[in-house]
């Protein structure tokens, strides 16, 4: 699965860059044309989280992804046939819906083949993949060089070629112990055994969880949106501090996200780590206040402080979420709870950009509350989860991590 993660995500390096010019210079639309196709296709593919991960609690997982692999791989293609807005708009929400559920679905496969192992495998994961990400943007900037539009379409084309090999490669995997199947195929409980609750929309404590999680994701919007306009706007810093932050956010992940991932072995330990998430988000909210109080003398380093902070942010609430997520689920629900979680990141996407622009906007004062808002957030999260959490911090049992 870990090689298959490194090439789905050379693919989507290939794409996610080139995107919004592939549909400027080859499709021909407007810049409201690509907002519009964009923010929908995102809504959309809202959906493919829970789907997703109700379709693993009652098929087997790896075809579930093997499916999902071949409906994105199609939907990519598919872009290449046309220039027409509306069947654009409709492959792409295609698209888009297979990348939400894949991302569930990954992070279920890895919750249950590694069991007690599952925050050091999403942690090796993670870094594989933002490797692969890493690769892909530098293929997309070389052959942008070029500038044709073959450029682009060999770009997509590759993306889609992604896909498939992802799914070749799934077919090797395992199917992995599935205990809501184990349940469903199992003889009928006596009448005295009362069937364990597996609906997550019903699961109160569950969804304010993923409302606090939807917050906890801002991080995301930061590096995207935030940290470019900020320093376009309202720092005296260099332009071109902006990729080098990312570039620094890139290596900090790659380098540290494994290690951090020892800290959260177990379900009481990560829960714990929502005490030092917090004063990360409060230093990275203030670091970017102060920045735009100076010159750039000032400015570079504090910018710098809030990159490492948010990015440190970042990697802590990966590795909580992986363990809390899990922990919180029962066994026999878990695909329609990791669906239900997944709403989180993707709801993320459409409030993220909006904070982050507020924030820009209001000045110093709005990145300090900012900051606040998310670090105040963990603490309204330890509370809530803390008389949930059952004292054994496992629930699944171990077994061999494939990697393939």
């Amino acid at each position: 699965m870990l090689t298959i993660a490194l090439v789905d995500r050379i693919g989507s390096g290939l794409w996610a860059s080139v995107s919004v010019l592939y549909f400027t210079y080859v499709s021909s639309l407007s810049v409201a044309q690509v907002g519009t196709l964009a923010a929908v296709a995102g809504a959309i593919g809202i959906a493919g989280a829970p789907l997703g991960g109700r379709l693993a609690d009652r098929f087997p997982l790896t075809r579930v992804l093997i499916a999902v692999q071949l409906l994105r791989a199609v939907a990519s293609l598919a872009l290449l046939t046309t220039n027409d807005y509306a069947l654009l708009l409709a492959f792409s929400a295609a698209g888009s819906l297979g990348d939400r559920a894949a991302s569930v679905l990954t992070r279920l496969y890895a919750t249950r083949v590694a069991g007690a192992d599952r925050v050091r495998y999403q942690a090796v994961h993670r870094t594989v993949a933002n490797a692969g990400w890493a690769l892909g943007g530098l293929a997309a900037a070389t052959a942008l060089a070029l500038g044709t539009a073959s450029a682009y379409q060999w770009l997509l084309a590759g993306d889609a070629l992604s896909f498939i090999a992802s799914a070749l490669l799934t077919l090797r995997c395992g199917e992995p112990p599935s205990p809501s199947r184990a349940v469903a195929t199992s003889k009928t409980p006596t009448p005295t055994t009362k069937p364990p609750r597996t609906n997550p929309w019903r699961d109160r404590t569950y969804l304010a969880y993923v409302a606090t999680e939807t917050v906890l994701f801002l991080d995301d919007a930061v590096f995207k949106v935030g940290l470019p306009l900020w320093i376009a706007h309202a720092t005296s810093a260099p332009h071109g501090l902006a990729p080098l932050l990312l570039v620094l956010n890139n290596v900090m992940v790659v380098a540290l996200q494994v290690p951090l991932a020892r800290f959260a072995t177990t379900t009481r330990a990560a829960r714990k780590l929502l005490t030092p998430l917090s004063a990360a988000f409060a230093l990275g909210g203030m670091a970017m206040a102060f920045s735009a109080t100076g010159g750039a003398a000032t400015a570079i380093p504090l910018l710098t402080v809030a990159a490492v902070a948010f990015t440190l942010a970042e990697m802590i609430h990966a590795t909580v979420s992986w363990e809390l997520s899990v922990a919180l689920a029962p066994d026999t629900g878990q695909g329609a709870y990791l669906g239900v979680h997944g709403l989180a990141q993707s709801a993320q996407r459409s409030v993220g950009p909006l904070a982050v622009t507020a924030a820009v906007t209001i000045g110093p004062a709005g990145w300090t509350c900012f900051g606040g808002f998310i670090a105040l957030t963990c603490l309204i999260q330890d509370r809530l989860v803390r008389d949930r959490l059952a004292p054994t911090p496992l629930s699944v049992p171990p077994v061999t991590v494939s990697e393939q």
